[in-house]
């Protein structure tokens, strides 16, 4: 039995310990979290706040990155958000790795039911949703060409902006993961330096690179935003009814001074033996288009436009970097404008938010020519 000198130690031992679990518990009426080891706590915040100086704010980890994988969700940009876009940084580590499944597709109307089986509808957008299915296809039909004009104005647009903006994402998502490769690799690793040459920063992979063009290839080598990749493609491919669109793929206007373009109706003599650069896919197109802004001179402002608005972690849209492409067109500040007015009349800002599906690709296969 303890003596009345040791009762009263052991009750002093027990409030100090009650006081410290306190303490470390953070206990309140309204927290009923677990106990918090604060020192640990501030080592792993330590750890996880600590900026790499080589790489954008904006890409630094969440404070839970290395804990959590990323699915499409998180991908998501926050409403009124006036930072870069989420999905202008990070990709799904649940993105499908399997080959797409053909979809036969005999009219609009089953299109249509396609569309809404995959919660990719007016609906369904109006209600915030941004998620966008992984959708394919392997050119347009002569079809779409001679009866595009019969479709309602509204339905023709939903239907070109809904089958390319997949092509978008995913030609956005493969930047995306060049980056990341970019940002990790050895200087001597045989996939970065093909990456080197690919835009132009080497001529050969027998060559090496130092950090100063790796950092070049991060503000070469990013994303489009969708909202401009679309306006242009509608511009330019005359909403895919124009005759290098159906015979090679062409949205984007691209010359081929090869030999091997697509030949004028009106060639102008003075441009030399030129043509309109065609392609095996529309997803090859879109893929040429963003290599061409992200690697000729003539884009040299949209590129440093859009490594400043990503270094200050502000919103990369179409709208602001349409401002750069006085070059794309003869047109200069006229095509600019129409571009921009294309933008805000459709509304197409808001597919800047867009994000892909981790859920598996389709590729829609339209019926048999008769």
């Amino acid at each position: 039995m303890l003596r009345k000198p040791q009762v009263q130690l052991a009750l002093l031992v027990a409030a100090i310990v009650l006081l410290v679990y306190a303490a470390n518990s953070q206990f309140s009426p309204d927290n009923d979290s677990d106990v918090v080891n604060t020192l640990d706590s501030a080592k792993k915040t330590e750890k996880l706040t600590k900026v790499n100086p080589n790489k954008n704010s904006s890409e630094q980890p969440d404070s839970n990155a290395s804990e959590q994988r990323l699915v499409a969700a998180d991908l998501a940009t926050d409403a009124g958000s006036t930072q870069t876009q989420t999905s202008f940084i990070k990709v799904s580590d649940d993105r499908p790795t399997k080959a797409p499944k053909d979809i036969h597709i005999n009219s609009l109307d089953e299109l249509s039911t396609l569309f809404d089986s995959l919660s990719y509808n007016t609906k369904s957008w109006q209600e915030g949703n941004r998620e966008v299915p992984r959708l394919t296809f392997d050119s347009v039909s002569e079809r779409w060409q001679k009866t595009s004009n019969e479709i309602p104005v509204q339905q023709k647009k939903m239907i070109f902006f809904r089958l390319i903006a997949p092509l978008i994402l995913v030609a956005n998502e493969n930047i995306l993961l060049e980056r990341r490769l970019i940002e990790s690799a050895p200087l001597d690793d045989i996939v970065l330096l093909n990456i080197a040459v690919k835009y132009r920063i080497i001529k050969g992979v027998d060559e090496t690179i130092t950090e100063q063009q790796r950092q070049q290839l991060l503000e070469e080598i990013d994303i489009l935003p969708p909202s401009l990749v679309l306006a242009q493609a509608a511009e330019e491919s005359g909403w895919a009814t124009s005759r290098f669109t159906v015979e090679g793929n062409a949205f984007f206007g691209q010359w081929d001074f090869s030999g091997n373009g697509m030949v004028p109706k009106q060639q102008r003599k003075e441009l030399g033996n030129y043509g309109l650069a065609r392609f095996d896919t529309p997803l090859a197109s879109v893929e040429g288009y963003m290599l061409n802004l992200n690697t000729n001179n003539a884009y040299k402002k949209l590129r440093s436009l859009r490594a400043s608005l990503r270094a200050n972690n502000s919103p990369i849209t179409g709208l602001e970097l349409a401002g750069t492409l006085d070059k794309y067109s003869e047109r200069g500040q006229a095509y600019i404008d129409g571009i921009r007015q294309m933008i805000r009349y459709n509304k197409l800002d808001q597919v800047d938010e867009a994000y892909l599906s981790d859920s598996a690709p389709l590729h829609l296969i339209p019926r048999a020519e008769p």
